[in-house]
């Protein structure tokens, strides 16, 4: 690996307690992940208060999402690298059959009940809801470059 020539900063061992002059030399993995752990923790706990999980708020914005009706089997491609194994999402979508959230249409298309359409609105202001929460403090710009240097992180490691 060669780096680039110019000033490098050093990598730091991680550090909770980190000051603001320290944080340059953190590794970015680390604090994405801790980010990306409390997170979905936190938006995870408040859907099971309303007994819904992220993974089926997901199938649920995905079948509304589209120009046509998906199948079982593009939902469950699409999804199955956000969840939690290739099982995952055939069973979400099992459960909001079940739950009356979701029907099957003569070509085994998915659609949303007026049922699923309700739930979808109701938790897409929740999430809403969430998202201002974990946003505090943080303007729209700062956010941005945020997931602008994320972007960039990703990309200079081959992940785009």
């Amino acid at each position: 690996m060669e780096l680039l020539s110019g000033s490098v900063t050093d990598q730091a061992p991680a550090d909770p307690a980190a000051t603001d002059d320290m944080l340059a030399g953190q590794p970015i993995g680390y604090w994405s992940g801790l980010a990306h752990e409390a997170v979905t923790r936190h938006l995870r706990d408040v859907m099971a208060r309303v007994d819904v999980t992220q993974p089926q708020y997901w199938v649920l914005n995905r079948v509304n999402g589209g120009p046509t009706a998906p199948s079982r089997e593009e939902v469950s491609a699409q999804l199955t690298p956000l969840a939690g194994g290739e099982r995952e999402i055939p069973r979400v979508i099992d459960q909001l059959l079940h739950r009356g959230w979701l029907r099957l249409d003569a070509q085994q298309n998915l659609h949303l009940t007026d049922a699923g359409e309700a739930a979808r609105a109701r938790l897409r202001g929740l999430v809403t809801e969430v998202r201002a929460e974990v946003h505090k403090g943080i303007s729209d710009e700062e956010y941005v470059a945020a997931l602008k240097v994320l972007r960039t992180m990703i990309a200079n490691v081959g992940g785009f």
